[in-house]
């Protein structure tokens, strides 16, 4: 079966496929569900009381998911991730890169896309790399703070006026999206649905993501998400992302800016941390989140509300920092 699905101008011929069953999470003991239940209590009524916003929270400790709360009672609805989708998008370049599909991170778009070398004029746009659009740093002009400008058409993306060299600034740019697709297409001679599909939706048995008016996904799907990139790109003993380009996604490759404020990486945001391995995650407007903590081998995967006053009030933020956090800390320093 087949569905035509939209999102952010790019269209594309999806084919639904099930989730594979040998991929879930590992089951856990009895002793571990009481530990579980014993660390998380109130939790949920301190969302349901406190956060109306949040919708669904998927906390994971050590490979093993260890609480859920669904408000709407419903862990397979598809939630609208926002642009968690680009932290998922960047995991494709990872693999087309690893297979040769791309040369490299610093391959000129134009050689990938020959068809858009004549659109724009600016001398400095066949400067851009692949590395260029997955850090946001490939110089087009663009003012949008707030992250929610209209992602667009690829080629008119790439026809827009250059405010700097590429690379020298980091500028939050929807718009790179529809180019990276593009890419992806070119290079691979698939479907982004059919690539994304054999490549990360099949080996982490996700169920299909709904591309119609935006990314709509399970949230224990991005949580596998960020699993993934905790375990170095490797699920169930399969390299899927090859590890160089993971660390290197999930590392400062530039200071950031609007609208999180975080140094940026590879489509992954980087909370600044003293620790070996940085945190990080992916963030999508309104309080949508995947936030990966090496240090206790944690992520977490939130979705909430998607309205500007959701947006305003940041409790995704004020949960994770607050109750949720607390209550995973202390069921990690208990055992089994």
């Amino acid at each position: 079966m087949k569905r035509f699905l939209c999102a952010g101008g790019v269209c594309l011929l999806v084919a639904m496929a099930p989730a594979r069953a040998d991929t879930e999470w590992r089951a856990p003991s009895a002793a571990e569900q009481a530990l579980d239940a014993a660390a998380f209590n109130g939790v949920d009524q301190a969302i349901t009381d406190s956060l109306p916003d949040v919708q669904g929270v998927v906390v994971v400790l050590k490979g093993r998911v260890v609480h859920e709360f669904y408000r709407d009672g419903a862990p397979d609805q598809l939630r609208d991730a926002q642009s968690v989708a680009k932290s998922a998008l960047t995991s494709l370049v990872g693999i087309a890169i690893g297979q040769g599909r791309i040369a490299s991170l610093d391959q000129p778009v134009v050689d990938l896309v020959p068809e858009w070398a004549p659109l724009n004029g600016d001398p400095r746009a066949a400067a851009i790399t692949v590395r260029h659009l997955v850090t946001m740093t490939a110089g087009f002009e663009v003012d949008d703070p707030a992250g929610t400008a209209s992602a667009g058409r690829p080629a008119q993306a790439w026809a827009r006026p250059l405010r700097n060299m590429p690379g020298e600034r980091f500028a939050y740019d929807n718009a790179i999206i529809p180019m990276v697709v593009a890419v992806l297409e070119k290079a691979t001679g698939m479907s982004l649905a059919d690539y994304a599909r054999r490549e990360i939706v099949g080996p982490l048995g996700l169920h299909e993501p709904s591309y119609r008016r935006g990314f709509h996904v399970r949230t224990v799907d991005m949580a596998k998400l960020g699993q993934l990139y905790l375990q170095n790109g490797a699920w169930a003993g399969q390299q899927l992302v090859p590890e160089p380009y993971v660390l290197a996604a999930t590392r400062p490759q530039s200071n950031g800016g609007p609208p999180v404020s975080m140094p940026y990486g590879y489509m992954w945001w980087i909370v600044p941390s003293k620790t070996p391995r940085p945190t990080f995650m992916a963030s999508g407007y309104a309080g949508q989140l995947i936030w990966v903590y090496p240090p206790l081998e944690m992520v977490v995967a939130i979705n909430s509300t998607v309205s500007p006053e959701s947006q305003r009030r940041g409790q995704a933020i004020q949960l994770l920092r607050g109750k949720l956090f607390h209550a995973a800390q202390q069921r990690a320093a208990s055992a089994p």
